[in-house]
């Protein structure tokens, strides 16, 4: 009863100490922040369609779009209120006032924007052909959020200044807009503007008559080269017809007579051509039925919907739950036409056989994790059909897909987690695709020379020098490789073939170990590492380069394959338990460079952006498992609402909804490729989930509530079930989960999910060396370390050869002194292998030489301080890699001085050019002279007006200067002048440039 009580008070405090860091997420923010009133009766609204609010997570930073769509359909008719920004990517923001028309493809959540392709202008009595966004006397309309409503299929909004009523219904490829004018006096006019956002490549109108129009739109944003296509009709004929097409506009005016109270336009889309937009329109819509379009798609909608019944006494939650829901089930999208032809990854027109299905819009790293999952549960013919789709990019564009986005990859993210989908799909019994092809991709895709994955399979991780952001893409490389090991053991069909894939399977089993080689054992974090020293100075909460949109924090638990093993490192159990306290309970401060997507911050714990998403649900693979409970109702409390601003991040596209609703039903995929979902807090009082296969599955949680948040007690089809996860399998087979819930915590000991933990034969962790400088003056001290010191041995080489080949390795048993610049290289052995070898310069610094700098470089542009442009060491093509200094609006001024005057011939300057980040060469570098360290001889320029726009790929400059003198230096000058302006052709016109530097040296 005294450790009850203690355990009981323990979690009460612990839950306090929580609630004190989440009290301003709870606070709201005025009017956006304010439960969306929808006006409904309009349609009929059945079952879970009355719980869908399509507005939530249009404001803050959710990156929604409220407008008309079917279930995974091509067309997203929705109303465009910006036309750039980070929190304008989805083209609408709930804290804006102006529309300013209405386009018909959107995205939903991303971080990038794009889409939001033919803008349609309803206006009256004057007309208006540029948009307020950049003319102040241009096109758009201010409305309120009174006059607006949404459901799924439908959206409508009222201009009460230009007396215009407008309701958008869409189906899977089509859409209908009806404009109704209020007015009696003036003409009526509708803009199509086909120059709206994206940059245009292409565009035409084909005016066919005057009520028939079609075109094309062929633009360049995130997707480099999307093609677009239309065909409109309308149920009034035109009077007359403007076309606008000077200084590169691509605009249509259509005028009709100011008796016309209501105009209604029909209009198909594809990506293939105008008459696969005209099949599509006369296919989806062959008449002006606006309530049957809107009783199709609304079926559509509650026939998916239903897929899941799902009931909560408490009416926020089932909002949540079914918009979470419908935002789930909004893409991928459709990318095909009736007649089955579509557009692939070489761009090329294809034709698909009858019955497959092909898909765009595929955000796979954040949605491997809760999306695709939730996939397999409800939508299996479709993830089949999106796996199919994966392996027609493979063979038309030579890997899997990364983030793709109409047929263009983006190569937006990292990782190759198409390998996690069809992988979790395959080890769950799905087969509806080529196996053989689906394998053959995975192992393709993870073996291309690309994004530091060759130095992964070499070197068992990704130095920073080598590659950006190396510690997510050395983690996310390993889970990757762990999927398709779970791929070939799913393949027991054919027992011969499949022990042809031995070999790959030990392989790839390895490697997905190698996760291990960025764990630091002293601090407990994962870090990056430059060969063999770890990347100095380390703070966790420090948002830089070596990470993906998070710090070490964020990162240092994702190994979800292998949990097992990652308790180990950490110590146990315990020492897990104590990580996950002091990740929700840190200050939620973040140092370094500033990430918009790092939001919804519990302690560091990030619900906001996907590398947390797994992490609260560790706590089952700990003795204090019922602190899962903890922090999974806080956060489907305090990081989800009914408001505008109710998701606590970007939605991307699906991801942050998913994740609510498979943790409102109870339970979450932390590893999907492993087929188990660790249980959590349930919100539900019934649910059913209706399988594909004809069976349903019940969950229960009997006396739940808000105060209820603990689980007493688990039982499956009226057993005691003492496990903390449940199978895929156990799903599929159909039965009766019930959860019993009460207010105290209850402790006892709960089976976990199965995990790694051994280490496989053959795998033995690279070394590491604990000095923190490559630089040091006189004399270091060269110490070596290993993350399994007791069961290996070290040996090293300071010669520079090879020490598992040469005759000269040491066995390293003590730290030892160098005095000179030395390369040292080093390898651990164990009983299980030998590691991969590491190796490090270790420079003598020349005293005799030292920089005064006059100019102050950006602060997440440091690389290793003041003394890097004269360390010897010089930075590549890539500026994330931390070898460059960054310099923002600003001239680059330095002294170098010689303590002993110095013969010297000529000044080489490093420089980096990467127009697409803003960093370009400069326009003049001068330098200067002293003899005698007081007067300075006349400049030495050297122009690049004429290089800066010669190359927009990355690349480094040098720049050689020839001194003509044949007197000793004792200092010289160096000023370099930037591009003061981003040039007009680029996306930052206007704006200030970066300038990067790295090495000054001397001959």
């Amino acid at each position: 009863m005294v450790n009850r009580l203690f355990l009981t008070f323990s979690l009460l405090l612990f839950s306090s100490l929580l609630n004190a860091q989440v009290d301003e997420l709870k606070k709201n923010s005025d009017k956006a922040n304010k439960k969306i009133n929808q006006k409904r009766g309009k349609s009929k609204n059945v079952d879970a369609l009355k719980f869908v609010d399509p507005f939530i997570g249009t404001g803050g930073h959710g990156h929604t779009y409220p407008g008309a769509t079917a279930p995974y359909g091509m067309m997203q008719l929705s109303p465009d209120t910006r036309h750039d920004g980070w929190d304008g990517c989805s083209g609408y923001h709930y804290s804006d006032s102006v529309i300013y028309g209405f386009s018909h493809t959107h995205l939903s959540g991303t971080g990038v924007p794009d889409y939001c392709d033919l803008l349609i202008v309803p206006q009256l009595g004057f007309p208006k052909v540029e948009p307020g966004y950049n003319d102040p006397n241009g096109y758009g309309h201010a409305f309120s959020h009174d006059d607006e409503i949404a459901e799924p299929g439908y959206y409508s909004v009222k201009f009460p200044q230009q007396q215009i009523d407008v309701e958008l219904f869409a189906t899977e490829r089509a859409g209908m807009h009806v404009y109704r004018f209020n007015k009696t006096q003036g003409k009526r006019f509708i803009l199509i503007d086909l120059d709206h956002r994206d940059e245009v490549l292409d565009a035409s109108f084909s005016v066919h008559d005057r009520m028939t129009i079609s075109g094309k739109r062929i633009s360049k944003s995130w997707a480099e080269k999307q093609h677009f296509y239309f065909y409109i009709e309308l149920d009034q004929p035109y009077q007359k017809v403007r076309t606008i097409n000077k200084n590169g506009r691509n605009k249509l005016l259509l005028v009709f007579p100011k008796t016309i109270d209501e105009i209604k336009l029909k209009v198909g889309i594809s990506g293939v051509d105008e008459n696969g937009a005209k099949l599509n329109l006369k296919h989806e819509i062959p008449d002006w039925n606006q309530n049957k379009i809107l009783k199709n798609t609304q079926d559509q909608w509650n026939n998916e919907l239903n897929k899941i019944y799902f009931y909560s006494k408490d009416k926020d939650v089932m909002t949540n739950f079914y918009t979470g829901l419908y935002h789930s089930f909004l893409c991928p999208n459709l990318y095909m036409d009736v007649d089955g032809r579509y557009r692939g990854r070489d761009l090329e027109v294809h034709q698909l056989k009858d019955g497959e299905e092909n898909y765009t819009v595929f955000s796979l790293w954040d949605t491997y994790r809760g999306t695709h999952p939730l996939f397999t549960i409800t939508q299996q013919q479709r993830t089949n059909s999106f796996i199919q789709t994966f392996i027609r990019q493979f063979e038309q564009g030579g890997d899997l897909p990364v983030w793709e986005l109409s047929a263009n990859e983006t190569e937006c993210m990292i990782g190759y987690h198409s390998v996690s989908v069809i992988a979790d799909a395959a080890v769950k019994g799905l087969r509806g695709f080529d196996f053989n092809k689906a394998l053959n991709a995975m192992i393709t895709t993870a073996g291309l020379n690309e994004f530091g994955k060759r130095e992964f399979m070499l070197n068992g991780f990704i130095s920073a020098g080598d590659e950006p952001e190396s510690v997510s893409k050395t983690l996310e490389y390993a889970y990757d490789d762990y999927c398709i090991t779970k791929m070939i053991e799913s393949r027991s069909d054919n027992p011969e073939e499949f022990n042809e894939y031995q070999m790959l399977k030990k392989h790839f089993i390895n490697r997905s170990f190698n996760f291990i080689n960025l764990f630091d054992p002293e601090s407990k974090f994962m870090r990056a590492r430059r060969s063999g020293l770890w990347f100095t100075p380390f703070d966790p909460a420090e948002v830089n380069f070596n990470y993906t949109e998070a710090n070490s924090w964020q990162y240092s638990l994702y190994a979800p394959h292998a949990v097992g093993t990652l308790t180990d490192l950490l110590g146990g159990r315990k020492e897990l338990e104590n990580w996950l306290d002091r990740l929700f309970t840190a200050p939620s401060s973040l140092s370094g460079r500033h990430q918009v997507d790092i939001t919804g911050l519990i302690g560091q714990y990030a619900h906001g952006n996907e590398p947390s998403h797994h992490m609260a649900y560790l706590y089952n693979y700990t003795d204090s498992p019922e602190k899962t409970s903890v922090f999974i109702d806080s956060i489907l409390y305090t990081m989800y609402s009914p408001t505008a601003d109710g998701l606590s991040g970007n939605e991307d596209c699906g991801q942050m909804s998913s994740w609510y609703v498979l943790s409102a039903l109870g339970f979450y995929q932390i590893a999907p490729g492993n087929p188990y979902y660790d249980f959590g807090r349930p919100l539900l009082d019934d649910a059913v989930l209706k399988l594909e296969n004809g069976k349903s599955f019940s969950i229960k949680a009997v006396n739940n509530s808000k105060e209820n948040k603990y689980i007493e007690r688990i039982t499956l089809n009226g057993r005691p079930f003492e496990k903390r996860y449940i199978s895929h399998e156990q799903i599929m087979q159909g039965g009766k989960l019930v959860f019993y819930m009460t207010e105290v915590p209850v402790k006892q000991k709960w089976e976990e999910a199965p995990t790694l933990r051994s280490l496989p034969e053959g795998f033995c962790p690279a070394p590491f060396f604990r000095n923190k400088d490559r630089i040091f003056t006189k004399r270091t001290k060269i110490d070596l370390g290993h993350v399994f010191p007791e069961s290996t041995v070290i040996y090293y080489t300071t010669d520079g050869t090879d020490p598992s080949k040469s005759k000269s390795a040491t066995i390293f048993k003590k730290p030892f002194n160098i005095s000179e610049t030395t390369t040292i290289k080093a390898i651990a052995r164990s009983k299980e292998g030998k590691s991969s070898v590491i190796a490090n310069t270790f420079t003598l610094k020349d005293e005799n030489i030292s920089i005064k700098l006059h100019s102050e470089y950006a602060p997440q542009y440091a690389a290793s301080g003041d003394f890097t442009l004269i360390d010897g060491i010089s930075g590549g093509s890539e500026y994330r890699t931390g070898d460059w200094q960054g310099y923002w609006d600003t001239d680059f001024k330095a002294e170098i001085v010689f303590v002993k005057p110095k013969d010297i011939n000529k000044v080489e300057i490093g420089f980096l050019s990467d127009m697409k980040s803003w960093i370009f060469l400069p326009e003049k570098v001068a330098v200067q002279v002293s003899h005698d360290g007081k007067t300075f001889a006349e400049h030495v320029e050297f122009d690049l007006k004429e290089e800066i726009e010669s190359d927009m790929y990355p690349h480094r400059k040098t720049v050689v200067i020839d001194l003509d003198t044949t007197e000793k230096i004792r200092i010289i000058k160096v000023s370099v002048s930037p591009r003061p302006t981003c040039p007009e052709w680029h996306l930052g016109s206007g704006n200030p440039t970066w300038l990067f530097l790295d090495e000054i040296s001397f001959e």
